[in-house]
């Protein structure tokens, strides 16, 4: 008795992702690692806010110093810039709350990126 076979070629199973499963599966994990970096964010609200704190002390005496080398009004300036730090902490926070995680993947990720 013969027996027919049955003709559909049998797809081969290969060991290789497609490079599409790569592109999704790498899409995947940059964005845990964007969901860590907000994470992050959240749970380190008191150090951001300090960095932010620092940066900005270090960032305004040097700008000032920059633009404004004669002395009466450079003191008079600082001291302004003194005044509307807190203005600054604020909008600065929600500013680095909302896009840094999102900069710090892109970043990471064009490091990674061969």
């Amino acid at each position: 008795m013969l027996t027919t076979r049955n003709t559909a070629l049998a797809k081969p199973q290969t060991l290789i992702p497609s490079v599409t499963d790569k592109k999704r599966i790498e899409q995947k994990r940059m964005d845990d690692v964007l969901l860590l970096l907000e994470n992050l964010v959240d749970r380190e609200e008191a150090t951001v806010k300090l960095i932010l704190d620092c940066l900005y002390d270090v960032g305004s005496v040097n700008l000032i110093d920059k633009k404004f080398p004669r002395r009466p009004v450079n003191g008079i300036i600082k001291y302004i810039a003194r005044l509307s730090k807190p203005a600054f902490k604020v909008v600065a926070f929600r500013w680095f709350r909302k896009n840094s995680p999102q900069l710090i993947t892109n970043w990471l990720y064009k490091k990674i990126k061969f």
